[in-house]
């Protein structure tokens, strides 16, 4: 039985099932515990040792951490504290034997076995991934099909943290040579500043991103919630390990392993009833696209009182080397911005590792579920206002500086 047989016959016990027979299978012991017990493991997978010679070991000249490493007796492995779940080095191997960390089958048994809700974290990208005329209400009820309570848009926290970063560059940015680089989309991007440009994380404001700040908020309303965050990136499940972060979303799941449950499942969320409840405003839907972030801080900057003699003059960069471009020029001041987004897929998170289409096709639907929001950015969205009440924060200083939830320490 290959590994991706082991996989699919898994899976379609824990959804007819309700449980797994691993007994009754025969598989690698390796296989089988990385199934069940991913958490255990590093984010990429070998499928079967790797004894490749160091000429053609593209895997580690891929990865931009060098986490892959030789063991003593000759073969590679991953180390899982440089790991950053980026996936390039499953792209560059030649022969096929490494595969993305797969949380299917906890994350099922968690929805089944909850003492508490269960909420569906979906990442802005999701619009038109699972088919194109799956609107947010029938994927809101294919997920509750599955047995989740709800589906919550982290659109919603993009329009909290465009504010904050908006906020934060209000307070800062006085001189034509201050800048500012974003802090909550791609953590990617903040790995490489973190590890590699460390000298430059003062101009990091720090804030959580918005996957984090939603797992933070639905545990914060409801303590014994399950939060399983949905997306494009084999990166979150990274984030979501990090020390400083864990514990705000339980799984994450990327789109791919969410069509392969409701494949499994027998669930066709286009056929299904809408169940609507669209918060976001333009600001955070259009974060899953190059610019997106930099047009939601730039437009809420300009909204804020009084007029600014500095505007917000922004630069974007796609792809780990454009990424690392600009930071270069940053580092040697060759730059005319002050506000810098880095994303580490090529246009963003519509191109990430794990999407169900192509690019393009995601950033049109991302531009179109923008250009639909009723609300411009998260200053006219009185969601966020209500939010940020619920939390307890009254004034602007208190969401700046006493938001623990939404407070990264770098």
């Amino acid at each position: 039985m290959t590994f991706e047989e082991l996989y699919r016959t898994m899976l379609k016990q824990a959804v007819e099932k309700g449980s797994v027979q691993a007994d009754d299978l025969e598989a690698s012991a390796g296989h089988l515990d990385c199934l069940l017990h991913p958490q255990d493991h590093p984010l990429v997978w070998p499928l079967n040792p790797c004894t490749c010679p160091k000429e053609e070991t593209h895997c580690a000249a891929a990865c931009l951490f060098d986490a892959i490493v030789r063991r003593d007796d000759g073969t590679l492995a991953v180390d899982p504290d440089r790991c950053s779940g980026c996936g390039a080095c499953i792209q560059a191997c030649q022969s096929g034997n490494l595969t993305a960390s797969r949380d299917v089958l906890p994350a099922l048994d968690a929805v089944k076995h909850a003492k508490g809700p269960v909420y569906a974290l979906i990442a802005p990208a999701f619009l038109g991934q699972f088919s194109t005329v799956v609107t947010p209400g029938r994927l809101r009820s294919a997920f509750k099909l599955l047995g989740f309570t709800g589906m919550v848009e982290v659109a919603l926290f993009a329009d909290l943290l465009t504010l904050k970063e908006a906020l934060e560059f209000d307070r800062n940015i006085h001189t034509e040579t201050d800048f500012q680089l974003t802090s909550c989309c791609c953590p990617m991007w903040i790995g490489m500043i973190r590890k590699l440009y460390h000298e430059l994380m003062p101009h990091v404001p720090g804030a959580v991103s918005p996957m984090i700040a939603a797992g933070r908020t639905v545990k914060k309303l409801h303590p014994d919630a399950v939060t399983i965050f949905v997306g494009p990136c084999i990166a979150k499940k990274a984030e979501a390990r990090e020390a400083d972060l864990a514990g705000a979303v339980d799984y994450v799941l990327t789109f791919q392993e969410m069509q392969d449950i409701f494949q499994a499942a027998d669930i066709h969320p286009e056929l299904l009833e809408e169940s609507e409840r669209d918060h976001s405003s333009r600001a955070g839907r259009i974060y899953a696209r190059t610019g997106g972030v930099s047009e939601a801080v730039r437009t809420t900057v300009a909204r804020l009182p009084p007029e600014r003699p500095i505007q917000v003059r922004t630069r974007q960069a796609d792809g780990v080397p454009a990424c690392r471009a600009m930071i270069e020029d940053i580092r040697s001041g060759q730059h005319q911005a002050n506000f810098f987004e880095g994303m580490g897929c090529t246009g963003g998170c519509v191109g990430g590792p794990k999407v169900l289409l192509d690019r393009e096709t995601g950033r049109e639907n991302v531009d179109r579920y923008g250009d639909e929001a009723e609300f411009s950015t998260p200053l006219d969205n009185p969601y966020v206002l209500k939010l940020l009440r619920l939390l307890g924060f009254d004034t602007v200083e208190e969401f700046l500086e006493q938001s623990d939830i939404f407070i990264r320490h770098f």
